[in-house]
């Protein structure tokens, strides 16, 4: 009881802007006193579309900031951070055209046969032999353009005989930077590291951004180019005088999911704004369905959720861990809130309450508080917290968002597109833009 107490104030602290400050303070006192330049870990994997579309920007960002860049290429990633790794990658070179389209980049052809597992060893072995010389760039991005275009000629006549021979004499480097990139406190390719904060893709780089103008490492104007998927939310059209998108906005919601709560209040402004119905569709969180969550990666998107939350402008951080009882509890009267038509209400309320209020929702004293400004009662509610029904739509709601392709949430569904992650809620307005802009 007093761990649950005090976990909202631990959290509180860890996500608070003056521990941060703090940090990047210290960070940047010991680089002064060490006379070090802004040093910035790039770890790249040659079959990580992700790590693609970053090469083709870290040039431009080299020539913006002055900031040397340290790469370590990896290969092998841990299988519990990748609970899907097939459908993962179905979704990234999806995602992968998307970001392509938007930043103007070169895109992903999907792997072909002669892509195994034998011929990324010889890459990235390539890779690794290159990470010690000067010029890492300028000789990797090449590799990177012929593999991700499906060019087997061209990667073959950028590979060193001499080096892809062998390449298991050069296992113990990959082993190293995958090590290394463990130690440091990630599970990812495609992640930048500077001063002990991460930075992944294409997605977070406006984070970096902001930090660098702040730092005043830029060469130019303090300019922030990377942030495209939020500026242009619900902006593509004028709000709608008249509603005339026919299919439902659908959201696969987990109650004890960070991204889930920013993926709602988004929803909900997308939904509002083009006068569609959002069906919110909840699923157990990975926990408790038998997946492993790693503290490591637990952690990361607890920062990762703090910034972003401040970006869109909304409360995290003041967080009552709901798992176990509060989120049964909270499934529990969701059928009740979903017959009253204030599903979104008690979600919002819910997720506002556990993640930026510290209420914690498996008393009955939190629960009554966000069901009744929900505008819901309590009398009626609290009688349904025994009934377990709810696990049967909630495993219905799964089968549903696998049969789209999908592993994890928050997943957000239009029509037959569907997308995963609060960040792609642009892929969902454009399809709607398309439909409204249809002759």
């Amino acid at each position: 009881m007093l761990k649950r107490k005090l976990m909202p104030l631990m959290v509180r602290l860890l996500t608070s802007d003056t521990l941060l400050e703090w940090k990047r303070q210290r960070v940047e006192s010991r680089r002064q006193k060490q006379r070090q330049p802004h040093l910035c870990h790039v770890y790249l994997r040659i079959n990580d579309p992700y790590s693609y579309l970053l090469m083709q920007v870290l040039p431009t960002l080299q020539a913006r900031f002055e900031v040397e860049f340290v790469f370590h290429t990896v290969l092998t990633l841990d299988d519990d951070m990748y609970p899907a790794p097939k459908l993962w990658l179905d979704n990234a070179l999806d995602d992968a055209d998307f970001l392509a389209r938007l930043y103007q980049l070169k895109p992903c052809q999907r792997l072909a046969q002669w892509q195994d597992e034998c011929w990324q060893k010889k890459v990235t072995a390539q890779l690794l032999h290159w990470e010690l010389q000067p010029g890492f760039l300028a000789k990797a991005g090449p590799l990177f353009d012929a593999w991700w275009r499906g060019d087997q000629a061209a990667v073959e006549m950028l590979l060193d005989p001499r080096v892809v021979k062998h390449p298991e004499c050069y296992h113990h480097a990959q082993k190293f930077n995958e090590a290394l990139l463990a130690e440091q406190g990630h599970y990812m390719s495609a992640m930048l590291n500077y001063g002990g904060e991460w930075y992944w893709g294409l997605d977070r780089l406006d984070h970096l951004e902001r930090r660098w103008n702040e730092l005043n490492v830029h060469q130019h104007l303090p300019q922030v180019e990377y942030n495209l998927t939020h500026e242009r939310f619900c902006k593509l059209l004028p709000k709608q005088s008249e509603a005339r998108l026919t299919e439902p906005l659908q959201l696969f919601y987990s109650a004890r999911s960070p991204y889930s709560y920013l993926g709602l209040e988004r929803a909900v402004l997308l939904a509002q704004h083009y006068k569609v119905k959002l069906d919110i569709r909840p699923v157990l969180p990975m926990v408790m369905r038998n997946m492993k969550v790693p503290r490591k990666k637990a952690f990361y998107i607890l920062g990762d959720t703090r910034r972003e939350a401040k970006k869109l402008g909304l409360p995290f951080g003041y967080f009552a861990d709901p798992l176990g009882a509060g989120v049964e509890r909270c499934y529990a009267l969701f059928e009740y809130a979903k017959a009253e038509h204030k599903e979104i209400e008690y979600l919002l309320s819910f997720a506002r309450g556990v993640y930026s209020e510290g209420i914690d929702a498996a008393t009955d004293a939190g629960l009554e508080r966000i069901v009744e400004r929900a505008g819901l009662s309590w009398d009626q509610a609290r009688p349904l917290l025994g009934d377990d029904s709810w696990r049967l739509w909630a495993q219905e709601n799964l089968a549903d968002m696998y049969q789209l392709d999908q592993w994890g949430v928050p997943t957000i569904a239009y029509g037959k597109t569907s997308v995963f992650g609060q960040d792609r809620l642009g892929v969902i307005e454009q399809k709607m833009v398309d439909e409204l802009t249809l002759d």
